[in-house]
């Protein structure tokens, strides 16, 4: 069933991320046995499955192997049938599947790339054969891994702030928005809180705009630190923040606002040398679907900000939408 030795100068692979683990779905014992030896001497972690109903259960996990290597004949579920439901299932990342088969049939061969196998490999099968077909797997399954990188920094460059690492405006405001819709389905209600850092223009004034944006990183890491795991916070624009507070009330959201007012005058921040006192002024409102919309409460939240501003600064006031 298999052949073949491995000249030793090709040494061990060393798989990324996205392809350092392989499924092997065979319904030979000592064929799983040998298959699982190699790979794992060239360095790939190893899953094995007896049938293609366990293979199919492992493939539902969260850390589901990327490399598939499926026997055609099976029992309970052959590789064929496998590999449509995975190609149904449309899943990301990509898993790549190499079909294992003892059918040498042109039209065979033409059933298993049509079922979703991305490669195929007739036994008996050549050691290096099989080393050499799972590396043109590893070399796609590494470009998909670089690819959803790729799509993952310019998803977060879309909808997070540069500098602060919160969300950025459009998208809390987009968050709010989900948020306004599920508190309408369920009858609860959003707290909203507008927050600005005091005298900003001051620190950037006094100790450079360098220093200006350190302040701004470490007020909106105490802002994440201080709500609650859930709770959505985002910059507004310059020195102003947004938090988005789900299924909160009147109470709750004032004392959220005073937990961030207290985590800034806690302690200074220190930027360029300095050591910088840092307080913020804070407006609250809260959101109830049945009762006014996303634009009154961010408006009664903004009037409720400048209201503390006006009265001097580093407190907390709230305002009813309307």
């Amino acid at each position: 069933m298999i052949k073949g030795e491995e000249p030793q100068s090709l040494g061990l692979e060393q798989p990324g991320p996205a392809c350092d683990r392989v499924l092997v779905a065979e319904d030979d014992a000592m064929f799983r046995k040998i298959l699982r030896s190699w790979l794992e001497s060239w360095g790939y972690q190893v899953t094995v499955a007896e049938d293609g109903a366990r293979a199919w259960q492992i493939l539902q996990e969260i850390r589901a192997p990327h490399l598939l290597i499926l026997d055609w004949i099976m029992p309970n579920l052959n590789g064929i049938d496998l590999c449509r439901r995975v190609r149904e299932r449309a899943s990301s990342p990509y898993q790549y599947i190499l079909l294992v088969t003892a059918k040498d049939d042109k039209q065979d061969l033409v059933r298993g790339l049509e079922a979703g196998a991305d490669d195929y490999l007739s036994k008996p099968f050549d050691r290096n054969e099989l080393r050499a077909r799972l590396r043109t797997g590893r070399r796609i399954l590494t470009l998909q891994d670089e690819q959803l990188k790729v799509r993952e920094e310019l998803r977060l460059q879309a909808t997070h702030d540069g500098l602060t690492g919160t969300w950025n405006r459009s998208a809390i405001l987009d968050l709010l928005h989900r948020e306004y819709e599920l508190a309408a389905r369920y009858g609860s209600a959003i707290g909203v809180i507008m927050l600005d850092v005091d005298h900003f223009k001051k620190v950037n004034d006094t100790y450079g705009h360098l220093a200006g944006d350190l302040v701004l990183i470490e007020a909106a890491r105490r802002m994440q630190q201080a709500v609650r795991s859930y709770d959505l916070v985002g910059r507004y624009g310059g020195e102003e923040f947004l938090v988005v507070s789900p299924d909160c009330d009147k109470v709750q959201v004032q004392v959220c606002a005073e937990r961030i007012r207290l985590a800034m005058e806690e302690r200074p921040v220190l930027a360029q040398g300095s050591s910088i006192a840092i307080t913020v002024s804070a407006g609250t409102a809260i959101l109830a679907p049945r009762l006014n919309t996303e634009k009154d409460a961010l408006a009664a939240a903004d009037t409720a900000l400048y209201r503390a501003k006006r009265e001097g600064r580093n407190q907390v006031v709230s305002c009813d939408p309307g």
